[in-house]
């Protein structure tokens, strides 16, 4: 049984739809679950197993199927910090190739064509390198100015290599070895605070996926953000985190005697997801397969929104997908999780097929695990129907529910403290309708989505 109304608001009885009559206000919303792209291992998925007692190689077994722990070392990444520059400035430099220098000194370097030259604060040159300048300092060197990673004056163990970039500029590259690449990597994914389990998964599923993915840049082969995975450097280091690097090292999971590739991501929303039902073109992978991930409500993301928008605003989000003007959306096929794979959005003049990460950067969702409702509303004058207590009303609302519509609606009326509940009425074939008897900021609830505002208010009087 559904609440009863006030007095003065009463529910007709439908028989079938209800058509909208043309000027109808509508709103469309869009909820969703997690962040990220979805494939392998959830962190905070890692966060709640850890929490629930688990240790990392059962983190690291449950969302990457069928793999073992292998051991991979000396191996030498190179992640471009900041990209064609014009100048580089670096301090507690010890040494550039065979010439030493100054740590306390500022030095700059700059490009001459295919040369690389090292000069003083004041400009003055000291020499020049065919292509490729490698600068070391005692424990780190200091790379001023803001790089890629957000960091401003970073600090960075190993090496810079500085060499001319395939721009007018220079690049400045940290080359870096593995085991001290992890170190400014791991607390710069998973906060340090997390468990030790949690920070070991992320240690190792870090470690392999550096091994198995290259950006074949121009002398890198990682970036230092997400186009990667974050790294800080040195500022980045924690005692936590660098003992997770530390317990593990050399560890790295794989399959079938290869290293396999760990893709990881913030928040699965209880289930991740295949492989080749997110990348476009991607081949299944057996151990990045979908799994149930039931500890990472934790996570500020497990839900999200909803976000509501009107048709111009989300017309105007659609871009050009939107022929003509737009009458619906349409999810045409789902992952196992089930993030959005492929969808439809029709418009007056036509359709455009659109898979779930396009329409995730288009709208700036958290993930494609998501859902759209519109609800649409009109108004008709309250001489067009009785109600069922035979009181006149002012008006009548009536309109429609598109996509997973719940079973009633819920009216609610706007007051001085928010909105307020005035009754719940039920859909019939995704339509409804309302008679409302007391003047008010009106809208409709369809679960989660809210409808368009709409005044209801006394007819003018001659």
């Amino acid at each position: 049984m559904f609440k009863r109304a006030a007095t003065l608001i009463a529910v007709i009885a439908l028989v079938g739809a209800l058509a909208a009559p043309a000027g109808a206000a509508e709103r469309w919303s869009v909820r969703g679950a997690g962040w990220g792209h979805g494939i392998g291992m959830s962190q905070w998925g890692a966060y709640g197993y850890a929490k629930h007692g688990d240790g990392y190689q059962d983190i690291l077994d449950h969302y990457y199927s069928h793999t073992k722990i292998g051991s991979r070392s000396g191996v030498t990444v190179r992640v471009l910090l900041q990209p064609n520059r014009s100048t580089i400035y670096i301090r507690h430099a010890t040494q550039a190739a065979e010439r030493v220098l100054d740590e306390e000194a500022l030095y700059k370097v700059t490009r001459d064509g295919g040369d690389v030259v090292l000069r003083t604060e004041s400009g003055h040159q000291l020499e020049r390198f065919a292509g490729l300048m490698r600068v070391t300092g005692g424990k780190y060197v200091r790379l001023l100015g803001r790089a890629d990673n957000g960091v401003r004056d970073g600090v960075y163990r190993d090496a810079l290599e500085i060499r001319t970039a395939s721009g007018t500029g220079l690049n400045a590259i940290n080359a870096i070895g593995l085991e001290s690449y992890l170190l400014g990597v791991v607390p710069s994914e998973s906060p340090a605070s997390w468990p030790a389990a949690a920070l070991e998964a992320q240690a190792v599923a870090a470690r392999t996926y550096a091994l198995t993915t290259n950006v074949n840049g121009n002398g890198f082969n990682q970036y230092p953000d997400t186009r990667s995975q974050m790294y800080r450097g040195y500022l980045a280091e924690t005692p936590s985190t660098t003992a997770a690097v530390s317990a593990t090292a050399g560890q790295v999971v794989t399959y079938d005697g290869a290293v396999a590739t760990t893709f990881f991501f913030s928040t699965s929303g209880g289930y991740t997801e295949n492989v080749e039902n997110v990348f476009t073109g991607g081949q299944p992978k057996p151990w990045l397969k979908g799994v149930e991930d039931p500890y990472d409500d934790s996570s500020p993301y497990h839900r999200w929104g909803p976000y509501s928008f009107s048709r111009s605003a989300l017309t105007r989000k659609l871009g050009g997908w939107v022929k003509g003007r737009l009458k619906s959306f349409k999810v045409l096929e789902r992952g196992v999780s089930p993030r959005v794979m492929k969808a439809r959005v029709r418009g007056t003049r036509g359709s455009t097929i659109v898979t779930g990460p396009q329409i995730r950067t288009r709208l700036g969702l958290r993930d494609t695990w998501f859902y759209v409702r519109r609800v649409k509303t009109s108004r008709a004058g309250g001489a067009e129907a009785r109600t069922l207590r035979g009181v006149r009303p002012l008006i009548t609302l009536h309109g429609t529910v598109d996509g997973a519509s719940p079973r009633f609606v819920t009216l609610q009326l706007r007051t001085e403290d928010g909105w307020k509940d005035s009754g719940e009425f039920p859909l019939q074939d995704g339509a409804y309708s309302i008679h409302v008897g007391t003047p008010g900021i009106y809208r409709v609830m369809a679960g989660w989505a809210p409808g368009p505002e709409l005044l209801v208010q006394p007819p003018a009087t001659g």
